[in-house]
């Protein structure tokens, strides 16, 4: 289950537009408009790319209250943290077959020294 996710993830992030949003909605929540303006690309292409951080669970989106026509765009912090555990996991796993390389590599050039 958790590698379907990863793969959705990283799927919705191979794109530079789709990353520029997260990183744009990291700072705050801001409406499709806002989003579109700072990034210079047209609505209907934005559109696309918020559907598919959509639906890969990377954001969503809710109305305000006084005006059911505007969507702010948040992140949702579930997905990232199932990012982070994974990329938690391969950072432990190189660590330990980083430093058992380093002691056999000490261990080599000790032997071979006279």
């Amino acid at each position: 289950m958790a590698t379907d996710h990863l793969s959705i993830t990283f799927g919705a992030l191979a794109d530079p537009t789709r990353r520029r949003v997260v990183d744009l909605l990291r700072r705050k929540p801001q409406r499709a408009g806002d989003l579109a303006a700072a990034l210079s690309v047209s609505a209907p292409r934005l559109s696309r790319h918020l559907r598919v951080l959509r639906h890969s669970g990377l954001i969503e989106n809710s109305g305000v209250d006084h005006d059911a026509r505007v969507r702010v765009y948040r992140l949702r912090p579930e997905r990232f943290a199932i990012l982070r555990t994974w990329l938690e996991e391969v950072e432990a796993f190189w660590t330990a077959e980083l430093s058992a390389f380093k002691t056999h590599a000490e261990r080599t050039r000790a032997h071979k020294r006279p």
